[in-house]
């Protein structure tokens, strides 16, 4: 393949979904991944309306929709209180063809986006490339890689991970801090719907609150059929050994909902959370996306669905230049993703952790009873569900100038 006209840093959902709307327009694109192939361990699984829509057009949506679990209801609980609110995004039917969350996984997600580029000739993807350093000038952009060799192209796209590269070699902030406490997710085939939860479900505590929501996982006989995740989050002093061990993460789980025999634990996984956002998504010829350019906690399932509508505007506004259009057209991208990505995502993924973990009494019986009266108003839940799907954010997005 010739040089591509945009390179991309990365090959997760947002790496990917640049390289598939740009190919799509007719673009030459190829993507440079330091990993051999997608990563198929516990990462984000919620996929909101505003981005099914989006993927509508490519196929991507019908192929989600055939793996995915569909959510239409999700709650808010007490860990004592029991159900506090429960939010049914059908009120949104008027406003979305997909009034629910989909729940999927994230390397199901880029399974079906490489099966997409797959069709297109001109998109290229090169695994076991490991980007090292970029130059730009007038012209162009050029990698450099750990192999010795190098890449160019009119424009990149770093989408590298929270540890990006690319935004590192153009000098670009990453504003924010890191939770003193890391989370674990304890994955089990235990039924959590037939104990009453819906398909995505958060549990306030003072002291240990979760979240937990419903993945399709492998199906029988090659795997386990459906599971559920619970995110707990832990004490910042304890040893990771003894946070992984699947007979304390039983423990944990037992705590939450009492019962006889052991719950299956089939995974843990722990992780360091962070919130930042780039100071900047655009330098000069270089662009910014998904992780690399904003972290968060993953409450509400926000992160990889913001990165993806990061990748979709990226793509078309790196197009419309290609085509002739203003360069200004690429510092309003950077404008309507820095704003939402601190007026929305930011805000709302920090409110969230401080509600599900509140340990003032009368702060949280206000918080608890604010959300019961929310859930029991039309008028209140709709403006909430709005919020929540991101439906609100997309929309202030389009707003900015």
């Amino acid at each position: 393949m010739a040089d591509p006209k945009v390179l991309i840093a990365g090959a997760g959902p947002a790496g990917l979904t640049v390289a598939l709307f740009l190919a799509r327009a007719g673009i030459p694109v190829r993507v440079l991944e330091r990993h051999t192939e997608p990563f198929e361990d516990p990462r984000a699984a919620t996929i909101h309306p505003p981005t099914l829509e989006m993927y509508a057009g490519s196929g991507v949506t019908d192929d989600l929709l055939a793996q995915g679990i569909r959510a239409p209801v999700w709650q808010f609980r007490g860990r004592a209180e029991g159900v506090v609110a429960e939010f049914d995004l059908s009120l949104l039917s008027d406003v979305t063809p997909f009034p629910f969350r989909l729940q999927c996984e994230q390397h199901k997600l880029c399974r079906i986006l490489l099966t997409h580029l797959a069709r297109h000739p001109a998109a290229e993807i090169r695994w076991g490339v490991e980007v090292i350093g970029i130059a730009q000038d007038a012209d162009g952009v050029t990698v450099a890689t750990a192999a010795g060799d190098t890449h160019r192209a009119a424009f990149l796209v770093g989408a590298d991970g929270g540890r990006s590269v690319v935004r590192k070699s153009q000098e670009i902030g990453f504003e924010g801090f890191t939770w003193p406490e890391r989370f674990l997710v304890v994955t089990t085939t235990e039924d959590m719907g037939a104990k009453g939860y819906a398909l995505s479900s958060y549990v306030s505590d003072p002291v240990t609150w979760c979240a937990m929501f419903k993945v399709p996982g492998k199906p029988a006989p090659d795997g386990l059929g459906p599971l559920w995740r619970i995110v707990f989050p832990t004490d910042p002093e304890a040893e990771e050994a003894a946070l992984l061990d699947r007979a304390a993460a039983r423990g944990r789980v037992r705590a939450l909902i009492p019962q006889h025999g052991d719950f299956p634990i089939v995974h843990t996984n722990l992780y360091a959370v962070h919130q930042r956002v780039a100071t900047s998504f655009r330098r000069g010829r270089v662009l910014l996306a998904g992780d690399a350019a904003h972290v968060n906690n993953p409450l509400g399932g926000m992160g990889m669905n913001f990165g993806i509508h990061d990748a979709i505007l990226a793509a078309e506004r790196i197009a419309a230049v290609l085509d002739g259009g203003a360069d200004d057209l690429l510092d309003r991208y950077d404008r309507q993703r820095r704003h939402v990505a601190e007026a929305f995502l930011q805000a709302m993924t920090i409110a969230n952790k401080k509600t599900l973990e509140e340990k003032d009494p009368a702060a949280r019986a206000a918080r608890l009873a604010e959300l019961r009266a929310t859930a029991a108003d039309p008028a209140k839940a709709r403006a909430h569900l709005l919020r929540t799907s991101m439906i609100e954010g997309v929309r202030a997005a389009a707003a900015v100038m």
